[in-house]
């Protein structure tokens, strides 16, 4: 059996309330059906070399987000490309 902490429960208790409201509209499920078509489609393969340390790390932060190694890296670079993932200085990361 799994534990809720502090941040579930009062999104549990929320939901049970019913003070949640939805964010679906027919713009976000655009946006999401355009952001799943354009990282859905592969049609070139790419071979890279690693070193193992960055493929464990890598490997391992994937079994943590819950996917495939291939697709975190996938992700990460569509990310970079597509302008939405930065760079973050040290005192930010703090």
């Amino acid at each position: 059996m799994s534990t809720v902490d502090d941040v579930e429960k009062d999104i549990l208790d929320a939901s049970e309330r019913g003070e949640l409201k939805s964010v679906d509209t027919p713009q976000v499920r655009a946006r999401l059906r355009e952001a799943a078509r354009a990282t859905g489609t592969k049609d070139r393969r790419v071979n890279i070399r690693l070193s193992s340390a960055d493929l464990h790390d890598l490997q391992a932060r994937a079994l943590q987000e819950g996917v495939p190694y291939q697709t975190l890296i996938t992700s990460v670079l569509h990310k970079y490309t597509s302008g939405r993932l930065v760079e973050v200085s040290p005192d930010e990361h703090r």
